[in-house]
């Protein structure tokens, strides 16, 4: 017999009990073999005071169980409170975040017909590692920091999800005709990693018209892979379209960790009156049978699910008129009922030959070596100032190391001759290029900005890597 697994039970806030005790009922009634162990996150740890919602028993429980079913939380309002989900997501590594998405036409209404589309989604980087300043009283910077590493692991595991499932396709989405290094990075690891698979079709899109077409046309989709705030924004869309917010799972995944779970939130306002609909945790929960090689089990439940759903068993928030409305607790007894028996117009789940994703592989990262040399600065000062007048004590500051090159506001070049510049411009970006570069001739720039009575609040330095310019121009230059 396969044995247990244990896995840390996170019940929730609103109406996550009342669904994860639906969605375990269910599971016991499966036969899956998993040991609960449930511990103490979410508003009874804040009202601790444990501003990440998370105790220490229960992280615990979670180092030593490395599974984790979890249902809605509620993070309180101001007061600091962090939330759980971008604490664990950070914390354990949770590189990916994967939401499969479908229509269920005719027997839950929808906006398409025929969506079956997973939306792969990185999930520690880009703007929502929240690495933001206030570099001036009128400017305001959000970092958007991408690694050569996070971006292989989030693109192979599309890739190695796809082959897993039976799917044919994965669609990358950017914005590298703007942010040509960034989102240029990804895409072109993308295309790198895309040839090793080459059973698997691939294709990419603009960001913008991408989501438009997942707006449209969401069926022409098969497994789509992004950025974090993009994969965010697509995902609500894909959601939306295709009618099952309520109805959806999704995992984060990491080398070691795995958190399965609802896209929904706790819905406080119908806590306790029974009538929550515990399919979206349910399908999480199949998710995460699914990883932990419980494939049959998986299967049965989700087979047993469609054919409620097929026979009109509906709660409130789904049920057309004239269907009977079911509460939870008869709806959770309706999928009871029905498990062995599978759906008659809608796919079923199968669970031959399907084998464990290989995190080993996903989680490799190709050595490349480079070189780098240095051929600039850009020297951010801060104040209001009549740009000629700037330019000179800009130009002055030069050594003989390092010549000035322009000034840019908004990422135009303002000066010399340059574009307009807004009157409330109170953030520069002073442009300086040399060769033979070290920071000591940094160093001696900075010492001239200060001579002449400038503000500089940041610097970057530019760089070639591998005779390579790693940097942008600046619009006019």
């Amino acid at each position: 017999m396969t044995a247990m697994v244990p896995v840390t039970i996170i019940r929730g806030d609103g109406i996550g009990p009342e669904i994860m005790d639906a969605t375990l009922k269910i599971l016991k009634a499966a036969n899956a073999r998993i040991e609960p162990e449930f511990v103490s996150v979410g508003l009874e740890a804040y009202e601790q005071g444990i501003s990440s919602g998370v105790t220490d028993a229960a992280w615990e429980s979670i180092h030593k169980n490395k599974i984790i079913l979890k249902a809605p939380i509620t993070t309180p309002q101001g007061g600091g409170y962090k939330s759980v989900n971008v604490t664990m997501r950070k914390s354990l590594g949770l590189f990916a975040n994967v939401r499969p998405t479908q229509t269920f036409e005719p027997y839950v209404a929808s906006k398409h017909k025929d969506v079956d589309l997973v939306i792969v989604r990185e999930n520690e980087e880009d703007l929502y590692a929240g690495i933001e300043y206030q570099v001036s009283e009128g400017a305001f910077q959000s970092i958007k920091l991408l690694t050569r590493g996070g971006t292989e692991r989030i693109v192979r595991y599309a890739f190695e999800y796809a082959k897993n499932n039976g799917r044919k396709k994965v669609s990358c989405m950017v914005k590298d005709n703007i942010m040509k290094i960034g989102d240029g990075m990804f895409h072109k690891v993308f295309k790198e990693v895309a040839a090793e698979y080459p059973e698997i079709e691939s294709d990419s899109y603009i960001v913008d018209i991408g989501m438009a077409k997942v707006a449209a046309n969401p069926e022409i989709f098969d497994v789509i892979v992004t950025l974090n705030l993009y994969g965010d924004i697509v995902s609500d869309i894909a959601s939306l379209v295709a009618g099952s917010v309520g109805l959806a799972g999704s995992m984060n995944i990491g080398q070691e960790y795995a958190m399965f779970e609802a896209i929904h939130g706790s819905a406080p306002d119908i806590s306790g009156k029974g009538i929550a609909n515990p399919s979206g945790l349910l399908n999480g929960a199949i998710l995460m049978l699914e990883h932990i090689g419980q494939h049959d089990v998986a299967a049965n439940i989700y087979n047993a699910w469609v054919k409620t759903i097929e026979d009109g068993c509906h709660t409130g928030d789904i049920a057309k008129k004239g269907d009977k409305i079911l509460n939870t607790e008869e709806f959770t007894q309706a999928v009871i009922e029905r498990l062995g028996q599978q759906p008659n117009t809608l796919p079923k789940a199968i669970s031959e030959g399907k084998v464990a994703m290989n995190m080993t592989n996903v989680c490799k990262v190709c050595e490349e070596s480079s070189t780098q040399e240095m051929v600039g600065v850009d020297v951010f000062v801060s104040g209001k100032w009549p740009v000629d007048q700037l330019g000179q004590l800009a130009e002055d500051s030069s050594t003989d190391k390092l010549s000035f090159k322009l000034i840019s506001s908004r990422g135009m070049k303002v000066y010399p001759g340059g574009g307009l510049v807004a009157k409330d411009s109170d953030f520069w970006r002073l442009r300086y290029y040399g060769q033979g570069l070290s920071n000591a001739d940094i160093y001696k720039l900075l010492e001239n900005v200060d001579k002449n009575k400038l503000h500089w609040v940041k610097l970057e330095t530019l760089y070639h890597y591998n005779g390579e310019r790693a940097f942008s121009l600046c619009q006019g230059e």
